[in-house]
Order: C-alpha cells, then structure tokens, then sequence
C-alpha cells in the first residue's frame, strides 16, 4: 500500500520538519516543495495500520500545521517501469 502526504509547516522550519519525518517508520520519501505545499511525503508498507499510524506520525510532527493525504488507488496508474 501507499499513500501521498502533503504538508504545510511554520515557515523557516522546512528542513527540521523533514529531518523529523525521515525518522518516522514506512516513510520511503520525503522532499521539501514549493507552492501552496511545504512537504512531500511518501507511505509504503504491507497494512493498512502501518499506514495509518504513519501518518498519524507525520501529522504530529512539531511544526506541522497542516496536511492533505491521499492514498493511492491500485490498479490505476503505477510507475513508468510498471508499465
């Protein structure tokens, strides 16, 4: 399973605010972006309790003030090699 976090954070603390994330287990990617987003965040475990608790992990990191999470549907889409 997989699932997308977008997130907004207090603005000077990007780089904090990812290091956090990092430590957080199921997290397979993290990069910090422009726009109306400060955070990507990517998910991937086997059940759908790791996801949620990472999540819930993310969503608890100091700095955080917001996130928009969207889990990945299966069987639409994939990556290019997938293909």
């Amino acid at each position: 399973m997989i699932a997308y976090i977008l997130a907004t954070c207090v603005p000077g603390n990007e780089k904090e605010t990812i290091s956090k994330i990092k430590e957080i287990q199921n997290i397979v990617e993290v990069n910090g972006v422009m726009g109306k987003y400060d955070v990507f965040v990517k998910i991937q475990a086997d059940d759908t309790t790791k996801i949620d608790t990472a999540i819930s992990k993310v969503r608890n990191v100091p700095h955080i003030t917001g996130t928009v999470t969207m889990p990945a549907i299966y069987g639409q889409g994939g990556t290019i090699d997938d293909e």
